[in-house]
């Protein structure tokens, strides 16, 4: 494929992307999310795998930014879906630790 070819397959993903995601409810959007880093994970080990392999120096350091993108989306989708979780549990006793009887 040529460059231009690539180009618009990106452009065209990220506006589907930018759809689909938007008109998720919130109640949906944390079991989303666990899939979603699911998915980062493969790519990041496919990242780490091109970067292994890889023979050029530019494809090595493009390959060193994808892994270096996909570790952190990998870490902000936990953190997110941490936070989102934190909110749907109930909130503990008014009693600190340590002074039950």
């Amino acid at each position: 494929m040529d460059g231009m070819s690539l180009l618009t397959i990106t452009v065209l993903a990220v506006f589907v992307g930018f759809e689909v995601v938007s008109k998720v409810s919130s109640t949906l959007h944390t079991p989303l999310m666990s899939g979603a880093n699911a998915i980062h994970g493969i790519i990041l080990v496919g990242a780490i795998i091109v970067a292994g392999q890889a023979t050029d120096l530019w494809v090595l350091g493009v390959a060193l930014l994808a892994v270096v993108l996909a570790t952190a989306n990998l870490v902000g989708g936990f953190v997110v879906t941490d936070r989102m979780l934190h909110m749907f549990r109930t909130r503990q006793s008014a009693t600190p630790k340590g002074d039950s009887e």
